[in-house]
């Protein structure tokens, strides 16, 4: 985070919470943010929240007010983390980074490039662009065989 947030030119630091925050409700959170359509903005102020307003993420109070200040319904967002509605949703995401052995946030997946981290335009230019020859040759990922060997 801290490579980007220079190359961005957004002063970030470690918050001094202590110890760290436990955040899996903030990320069942963005389940519940993402199905009312602000995922994207629910990530946006979560992180600066955590990076910049030194903020708990794993507190429920804080979680409620900063979905409230991007439009969320606090009291339904508040309902939804305490029964616990999200919480299958967020353990299959964390099933499937598992499964693509995801260890690096973000880590995009372009054909058979894989890359971890921001990438520079020009790389994931050239990634797309690669993938996009792969299937112009017929190289399509995920096709497979039958197992009496026929494709």
């Amino acid at each position: 985070v801290y490579p980007m947030a220079r190359r961005l030119g957004v002063d970030i630091k470690l918050p001094d919470v202590s110890p760290q925050p436990y955040t899996a409700l903030a990320f069942e959170g963005y389940q519940y943010a993402a199905e009312h359509g602000l995922g994207t903005a629910y990530n946006q102020r979560m992180f600066r929240a955590f990076f910049q307003e030194s903020q708990d993420l794993g507190q429920l109070d804080v979680l409620t007010a900063l979905a409230g200040g991007i439009g969320l319904d606090e009291a339904g967002f508040r309902a939804a983390l305490e029964d616990g509605r999200y919480r299958e949703r967020h353990q299959e995401a964390l099933r499937e980074a598992a499964a693509h052995r995801v260890q690096a946030v973000p880590t995009i997946l372009v054909g058979d490039t894989r890359i971890e981290g921001v990438p520079r335009p020009a790389q994931l230019r050239k990634a797309i662009l690669d993938a996009q020859a792969q299937q112009a040759d017929g190289d399509v990922y995920g096709a497979a065989c039958g197992i009496d060997g026929s494709c």
